[in-house]
């Protein structure tokens, strides 16, 4: 392998750190995009028990316990039910927005080390070709072992940058998905807290007496 290495030529360096790069990355969005450490099932029996306002301190209670995307916008949800319905929906959207930076970090860096390991193999190349081309103007075709270096230097940058970067498509890809799965997850939980908290907000509203409706109607 490390013979390899050596005859890819420089541009091995900068694919080694794109593959070291990609692996990192693979490893903390596994770690942190697990399902469990997102939607925290505690909070989510939580939300299914919540009735009345009383129920809201102690949601927020647990979602104390627990850092996560999903348990912060829990929390912003319960710390503005006092504004009006279109302002609640507008706060948590604005909060939503913000969370989700974080579900996606990383995987910005994760497509473009797709995209440009393919084009640093092939730049590999070039530069193993032009070494080639070198070689037969100084010394002409004969000269089989000279000209196996440079030959040898583009096919192993090509297929190395290739190697990094199928991989790294596929992983975008399963991660971009899992990201936009755990969102609609959390938009569905986080729209039944809302509207329960509206179907609260209802309830508790004071209706007006039927001569302060003759008065207003006045």
């Amino acid at each position: 392998m490390l013979e390899l290495f050596e005859k890819g030529g420089i541009m091995m360096y900068p694919l080694l750190l794109c593959s070291v790069l990609a692996v990192a990355i693979m490893l903390e969005r596994f770690w942190n995009l697990r399902r469990k450490l997102i939607l925290v099932p505690e909070i989510i029996g939580m939300l299914d028990r919540i009735e009345k306002p009383e129920d809201l301190s102690l949601a927020n209670s647990i979602c104390e316990k627990f850092d996560s995307p999903f348990s912060r916008i829990i929390r912003c949800t319960i710390a503005n039910r006092s504004l009006s319905h279109e302002d609640l929906r507008t706060t948590v959207e604005d909060e939503g927005r913000q969370e989700v930076r974080t579900l996606h970090r990383g995987l910005s860096a994760l497509e473009t080390i797709a995209n440009i390991a393919p084009l640093l193999g092939l730049l590999g190349t070039v530069l193993g070709m032009i070494k080639v081309f070198n070689i037969i103007q100084t010394l002409g075709v004969g000269q089989a072992k000279a000209l196996s270096g440079g030959i040898s230097e583009a096919l192993i940058t090509t297929a190395a940058g290739l190697f990094i970067g199928i991989p790294a498509v596929f992983l975008y890809n399963y991660f971009n998905t899992r990201v936009e799965n755990l969102i609609l997850d959390i938009e569905q939980y986080t729209l039944i807290l809302l509207n329960k908290m509206i179907r609260m907000n209802r309830a508790t509203a004071p209706t007006l007496e039927p001569d302060s409706l003759k008065l207003n109607a006045k």
